[in-house]
């Protein structure tokens, strides 16, 4: 797990998530993988008119490569052409990955739709955590940044992680309402806060089985969906489990 992935379609939502991506990948110093993923939409074809959605594709790719380069501080960037469903294709590539970013939504999306299919699979599937970006301005750099919000009341240790390794990256205090002093002891430089309004958040982060498709529906800011750990089979057997 040494590099981030970015799903990206070239919509305004994709751009969103590049600059997100950018600044991971900057912050872990870590190569970025940029992804697109195409299919013929028709049913059977020649493969002389696939090929027109095939360069368009590739045209795609390129401009979210070449705008990366431009704008990063001299990362590696990477790209990946798939023919086939974006979603798919991201969670094969999350196997290997340290994060995946994605917009909340694409240029398949329904203009009314607010998460699209594409971050809703990848969220609830991928093997690593996600980022969903979404919400309005420039992103992620905002000229006063809010918090890393766990709005959980009792989250996953791996939430936890993963959020606490978020602040002090970022260097951003950090709200929660659950048991943190271990954490904090791990992260000394992270300051603590108890509460805090998602509004004003930089990310949210949440556990997969308490995310929903509706709460990345009504999230005001981006969301990290994190993977819970499986639990014990000692924990599993004192839940029901066995008899």
């Amino acid at each position: 797990m040494d590099h981030i992935v970015l799903g990206y379609d070239g919509s305004d939502f994709s751009v969103q998530a590049l600059d997100w991506a950018l600044d991971e990948a900057e912050l872990r110093k870590l190569p970025l993988t940029i992804a697109h993923a195409w299919q013929w939409p028709y049913g059977e074809a020649e493969e002389d008119a696939k090929a027109h959605l095939r360069k368009a594709a590739e045209h795609v790719l390129w401009h979210g490569a070449d705008c990366a380069r431009q704008t990063s501080s001299g990362i590696r960037i990477e790209t990946d052409l798939y023919e086939g469903p974006a979603a798919q294709r991201l969670v094969e590539l999350s196997s290997g990955a340290t994060l995946v970013v994605v917009g909340s939504r694409g240029l398949s999306a329904l203009p009314r739709a607010v998460v699209g299919s594409v971050a809703g699979y990848t969220a609830a599937h991928a093997g690593c955590p996600v980022i969903v970006v979404r919400g309005p301005g420039p992103l992620p750099a905002a000229s006063d940044p809010g918090p890393i919000i766990v709005p959980e009341a009792e989250p996953d240790a791996s939430v936890l992680e993963f959020a606490f390794g978020e602040a002090a990256l970022r260097r951003l205090a950090l709200h929660a309402s659950g048991e943190t002093t271990d954490w904090a002891a791990r992260y000394p430089d992270v300051r603590i806060q108890r509460g805090g309004a998602a509004a004003h958040a930089t990310l949210l982060v949440v556990g997969r089985r308490r995310a929903g498709v509706s709460f990345l529906h009504n999230a005001p800011c981006p969301v990290a969906v994190v993977a819970e750990d499986e639990p014990s089979p000692e924990n599993a057997a004192g839940n029901g489990g066995s008899k």
